[in-house]
C-alpha cells in the first residue's frame, strides 16, 4: 500500500491504512491495482474467472454491448464532425477504462491512443485531480501533451468521468486528429519545432467543462488558439457527444447486469486479455533474442521556411530493436542503444512509443484476442531515458514524433515476422511497412481572403510490405490506423479550397523487389489556384537512406523525393487547351517540365520544402511504398508480367532487376515474355552474384577496419558515438562484436 500522507494544512494527522477498495480514493485504488499486479503477475490479483466461468454467454454478451456502444459512439461521432480528417479518412477512436484508468474495451479507429489515454487519466489520478480541480459527475477533461498521455499536439483527447450512485465506476474518451495544432506555421505536424515552445496549442490535463458543457473560457480560448476553429469546435462536440453516449450505455448495462457483475466484468475482460496475449506469443513465436536494427535519416541541410540555422544539420538516428520471446509467452521489448534526443521535432515520448507498441502488437499479434490493456500488461518495454524515445529534457518538441515512431517500429515487424516464419504461420509474414510522414500541409487564404489548411490526410494509405505467401498490399495500410483509406480527392479540396489536384496516380518502378513485391508508392500533382497567399510544406524524416528493409533477399522501396515548380505557364496552357502533366513519373524524365516551363526545384532529402505558393504554381509529392520479400529471380514470370499491365514495373526495371525479357505489343496492346531469353538472363545475374561474392570472414574483416578507422561520413559517427554514450550495454555488445578496445569511441 502507499503511504498516505501525515502531514496535511501543516497539522499532522493519524495515519490509517486503507484495506477496502471501495472506502479508496482514486490515488489509492491505482496504487492498489499497481500492487497487486506487481505482487502476482495478474490484474488486480485475479486467479479465477467466477463470472465467465459461471455464465459464458452471459460474460461475451456484456463484452459484446460495451464493444457495440463504443463503435455505434464512434459512427455517430463521425457524423458530427466537419473535419475531412476525422470524417472522411476516420481519425477518431473511441475507449472505455476502469476508475484507475486501465482500458477495458474499444472501438475501430485509431486505436494507438488508447493507451495514451490511459497514461492521461493515471497521470490526473497521480496528481490528486480528485482533491483539486476535483472530479465529478458531468465533468469534462482534455488533454494533447504528449509528455503526459499523447503522440504530438494535434492529437486531442476528451475524457468524461462515469459515476454511478455517487461513485466513479470509471472513464470514457475519445481522440481525434487536428488540421491545425496551432503551432507558428500551419499545419498538424510541423516540422520546424525545435523545442516544446514550438509545438502549438498545449492542453495539459486541463478541466474544460462541468455540468456536461464545455466552459465558454475554454472554448473561445481554443477557437483563437488555432487557424481552424470551425473544425476545432465541431470535433470537440463529435468527442463529447461519442463520450455522453458510450456513458450512457454503461449505465444502462449497469442497470441491467447489476454494478457488481460489472466491477467484477471489467477486471476479469482485462486479466483475460493479458492471457490471451500470452497465449498467442506462446502459439505464434519462436521463445528467443530477435534483434533488428533501424535507422532515422533527418536532413536538415536542404531545407525549407522556418528553421533556424543552428539547427539546419544533418543526422541520423539508431534504433536498434531487442525482442525477447519468453516460453511463458511473456514479450520484452527494448530500444537499449537509441540515439540521443535532438532540437528537431521528431521526439517521441515514453507514453507514445508504449502507444505504438501496444497498437502494432494488437494488429499483428493479438488482433484475435481481447484488445484492452491486459495485452499491454502482457509487454514489457525499455525506452531508455534521455534518447530521442524517452527525451530527458522537459521542454523536447514532440510536434512530428512520429518521425521517430514509425521508423523505429519497423524492426519491431521484422523481429516478429522471422518468428512468425519460423513457426510456420508464413501467412502472417510482413517485411515492413510504408513511411506515412509525408502529409501534405499548410494553410493559405483564397483572394476574398477567406482562410483554408492544407491537412491532406491521404498518408492514411500508404503500402504494406510483401509477405512469405503473398505481395504488399498498394496504397492501403497506416500502422496507426487499422481501418485506412486515402480519402476522396473532392472531399479534400472541399477543405482545401485553393489547391486543388491536376492528379493522383501509381508511381512505377518504386515498389520494393522481391520473389513478392513491396507496395507501389503512388503521386499526387497539386497547384495553387486562386490564392492570395499559400504555405505549404511536404515533410518526411528524411529521403537520403533507407529505413525500411526487405526480408530474405527481398528490397527496400525506392526512396521518395519533393519536387515543384513556380512562375509556370500553366494558365496559358489552359486556354490554349494543350497537354498539361498528372504526375511526374520518372524523376529523371519528369512529365512536369515535359509540358510545363517555369522554375522548376526538386530535393532528393525531402525531409521538409516549405515555401509560399502563387496561382499556377505546382507541387508534387509521393506516397511511401514498402519492401520486398525473397529475392527478385525467383517471382514468378506470370506475376511480372501482371506488373508490367498494372504499370508497376517498367520493362527496363524487370530486364535489370527480375532478369525478364518482355516486350509490348502495341497492336494487341498486351505484353508477351520471351521466356528463353528470360532463363537466360536470369543465369545471367546468378553467375555474376557467385563471381562477386565474398565469404564472411572477408565481409567483416573488411566493416572491422572500417569501424577501427573510424571510416564514416558525420552522421554515422555521432550516432554511434551517442549510442555508445547513452548505453553501457549497447556499446559493451558493439565493441565485442568488432573485437575492438575496451576504450574504443567514435
Amino acid at each position: 500500500m502507499a503511504k498516505i500522507p501525515t502531514v496535511k494544512m501543516g497539522r499532522p494527522v493519524k495515519v490509517v491504512k486503507v484495506t477496502d477498495p471501495e472506502k479508496m480514493n482514486l490515488k489509492q485504488k491505482l496504487e492498489h491495482s499497481e500492487e497487486l499486479f506487481g505482487q502476482t503477475g495478474q490484474y488486480y490479483g485475479i486467479k479465477q474467472f467466477n463470472l465467465r466461468d459461471e455464465d459464458p454467454l452471459r460474460f461475451e454478451r456484456v463484452y459484446g454491448k460495451l464493444r457495440g456502444a463504443l463503435v455505434g459512439a464512434r459512427e455517430s461521432a463521425l457524423h458530427i464532425s466537419a473535419s475531412v480528417i476525422v470524417r472522411n479518412i476516420g481519425e477518431l477512436c473511441f475507449s472505455l477504462y476502469t476508475p484507475e484508468g486501465d482500458t477495458i474495451t474499444i472501438s475501430t479507429g485509431i486505436i494507438v491512443h488508447v493507451h495514451t489515454v490511459s497514461e492521461f487519466i493515471k497521470y490526473m489520478i497521480r496528481n490528486d485531480y480528485e482533491e483539486e480541480p476535483q472530479i465529478k459527475d458531468r465533468d469534462i477533461f482534455c488533454n494533447n501533451d504528449a509528455a503526459i498521455g499523447g503522440v504530438h499536439t494535434s492529437d486531442i483527447a476528451t475524457v468524461v468521468p462515469i459515476f454511478h450512485r455517487d461513485k466513479l465506476i470509471g472513464w470514457s474518451a475519445g481522440v481525434t486528429h487536428e488540421p491545425d495544432c496551432g503551432s507558428p506555421l500551419p499545419g498538424h505536424s510541423p516540422t520546424p519545432p525545435q523545442s516544446r515552445f514550438e509545438d502549438g496549442y498545449i492542453i495539459m490535463a486541463e478541466k474544460i467543462g462541468e455540468n456536461d458543457r464545455v466552459y465558454k473560457t475554454y472554448r473561445n480560448r481554443s477557437l483563437k488558439a488555432t487557424r481552424t476553429p470551425m473544425y476545432w469546435d465541431l470535433d470537440e462536440k463529435a468527442r463529447l457527444a461519442g463520450c455522453h453516449k458510450i456513458r450512457e450505455a454503461v449505465l444502462r448495462i449497469i442497470e441491467e447486469e447489476g454494478p457488481d457483475y460489472y466491477k467484477e466484468f471489467m477486471r476479469e475482460i482485462i486479466e483475460e486479455g493479458r492471457l490471451i496475449a500470452l497465449a498467442r506469443t506462446r502459439e505464434r513465436l519462436v521463445p528467443g533474442r530477435y534483434r533488428a536494427c533501424t535507422s532515422q535519416p533527418t536532413a536538415l541541410v536542404e531545407v525549407g521556411q522556418g528553421i533556424s540555422e543552428r539547427a539546419r544539420d544533418d543526422l541520423l538516428g539508431l534504433s536498434p530493436v531487442e525482442l525477447t520471446v519468453r516460453p511463458d509467452g511473456e514479450i520484452l521489448f527494448s530500444l537499449e542503444g537509441t540515439t540521443a534526443s535532438q532540437a528537431f521535432p521528431f521526439n517521441c515520448s515514453e507514453t507514445a512509443m508504449q502507444g505504438a507498441l501496444w497498437v502494432l502488437l494488437s494488429q499483428t499479434l493479438f488482433y484475435d484476442g481481447r484488445v484492452n490493456d491486459g495485452s499491454y500488461l502482457a509487454i514489457k518495454s525499455n525506452f531508455p531515458y534521455g534518447t530521442v524515445c524517452n527525451p530527458s529534457d522537459p521542454y523536447a518538441s514532440f510536434a512530428t514524433a512520429w518521425g521517430a515512431l514509425i521508423t523505429a517500429f519497423t524492426g519491431l515487424i521484422r523481429c516478429l515476422s522471422r518468428g512468425f516464419y519460423c513457426r510456420g504461420y508464413r501467412e502472417e509474414v510482413v517485411a515492413g511497412y510504408g513511411e506515412t510522414s509525408s502529409s501534405t500541409q499548410g494553410g493559405g487564404t483564397l483572394v476574398d481572403g477567406t482562410y483554408f489548411p492544407v491537412a491532406t490526410f491521404d498518408i492514411s494509405a500508404v503500402g504494406l510490405g510483401a509477405g512469405a505467401i503473398r505481395d504488399g498490399l498498394d496504397y492501403g495500410y497506416a500502422m496507426w490506423n487499422p481501418e485506412s483509406d486515402m480519402g476522396d480527392i473532392e472531399t479534400w479540396e472541399s477543405l482545401e479550397l485553393g489547391f486543388p489536384w491536376l492528379g493522383r496516380r501509381v508511381k512505377p518502378d518504386t515498389a520494393g523487389y522481391g520473389k513478392y513485391r513491396g507496395a507501389t508508392e503512388w503521386e499526387n500533382l497539386r497547384m495553387a489556384h486562386g490564392v492570395n497567399s499559400l504555405y505549404i510544406a511536404m515533410s518526411r524524416a528524411g529521403g537520403v537512406s533507407f529505413s525500411l528493409h526487405g526480408m530474405m533477399g527481398g528490397y527496400p522501396h525506392s526512396n521518395e523525393y519533393r519536387s515543384y515548380m513556380k512562375n509556370t505557364n500553366l494558365q496559358q496552357l489552359f486556354a490554349e487547351r494543350k497537354m498539361y502533366p498528372t504526375g511526374e513519373s520518372n524523376p529523371n524524365d519528369s512529365e512536369i517540365t515535359r509540358y510545363v516551363e517555369g522554375d522548376y526545384f526538386i530535393t532528393e532529402r525531402c525531409t521538409m520544402l516549405g515555401t509560399r505558393l502563387k496561382d499556377y504554381d505546382i507541387m508534387h509529392g509521393d506516397m511511401s511504398g514498402s519492401p520486398g520479400f525473397g529475392d527478385p529471380i525467383l517471382r514468378d514470370v506470370s506475376m511480372v508480367k501482371k506488373d508490367l499491365e498494372d504499370g508497376v514495373y517498367s520493362a527496363q526495371l524487370v530486364q535489370r532487376v527480375y532478369g525478364v525479357i518482355a516486350h509490348y505489343d502495341e497492336k494487341t496492346k498486351t505484353w508477351a515474355i520471351d521466356m528463353q531469353a528470360t532463363e537466360k538472363v536470369r543465369q545471367g545475374i546468378r553467375d555474376q552474384r557467385k563471381a562477386r561474392s565474398v565469404s564472411f570472414g572477408e565481409f567483416y574483416a573488411a566493416e572491422r577496419k572500417i569501424v577501427m578507422e573510424k571510416n564514416v561520413i558525420e552522421p554515422v559517427r555521432r550516432m554511434y558515438c551517442e549510442s555508445m554514450q547513452l548505453s553501457a550495454k549497447w556499446a559493451k555488445e558493439f565493441r565485442e562484436y568488432y573485437m575492438l578496445p575496451e576504450d574504443f569511441q567514435f
